[in-house]
């Protein structure tokens, strides 16, 4: 039996959504005038990714580590922060709420592999982190997750199926521990 044969796996000519050429720009681009940015130019990086077709709404603050797959399927609300060395491995849409927070270290995937194909077909699935979620350090979300409005995922979490909002969870897989109660 033959669990996987990497020769017979190829990419749909499709599935970036962008020609190669542009893909291969990109990467150029995000590896110097983005990542050698100085961390204070907040507005530049986003410019850049707005050049590249991301959505990005007003006061978001993206550090130069971060990196992002395919700005074009990238959609980020108001006043939202991406952390340092956070990676949003796009391979489909993700969309990042308003006042989201995404901390150091964490990493969004929307793609992977089908291990019951022994071509090992390649798919995405979209990410949704909802307004005022806390991905804090070094947290995995997984393909085609959703996290709930205002929930906070702790750190070195894994989040492998959707969360309601409002919760505080922790653990692999993540799991709601307690309510997020807001004290003013």
């Amino acid at each position: 039996m033959q669990y996987q044969n990497l020769s017979l796996f190829s990419v749909p000519t499709t599935f970036r959504g962008r020609s190669k050429i542009t893909v291969q720009i990109w990467w150029i681009v995000q590896a110097t005038l983005f990542a050698w940015s100085p961390q204070v130019l907040y507005g530049w990086r986003v410019f850049l990714l707005r050049l590249f077709g991301a959505v990005i709404g007003k006061d978001v603050k993206i550090r130069p580590s971060a990196k992002v797959t395919y700005p074009w399927l990238l959609s980020i609300g108001d006043y939202s922060w991406i952390g340092d060395e956070c990676t949003l491995y796009n391979l489909d849409k993700i969309t990042i709420g308003k006042n989201v927070v995404i901390s150091h270290k964490s990493y969004i995937n929307t793609g992977g592999h089908d291990y019951q194909k022994v071509s090992f077909d390649i798919f995405s699935k979209p990410v949704i982190l909802e307004d005022e979620c806390w991905i804090t350090s070094d947290v995995y979300v997984a393909p085609g997750v959703t996290v709930g409005k205002g929930s906070i995922i702790s750190a070195r979490s894994s989040v492998l199926k959707n969360i309601p909002s409002g919760k505080i969870c922790i653990g692999t897989p993540a799991k709601p521990i307690k309510d997020r109660i807001i004290i003013e």
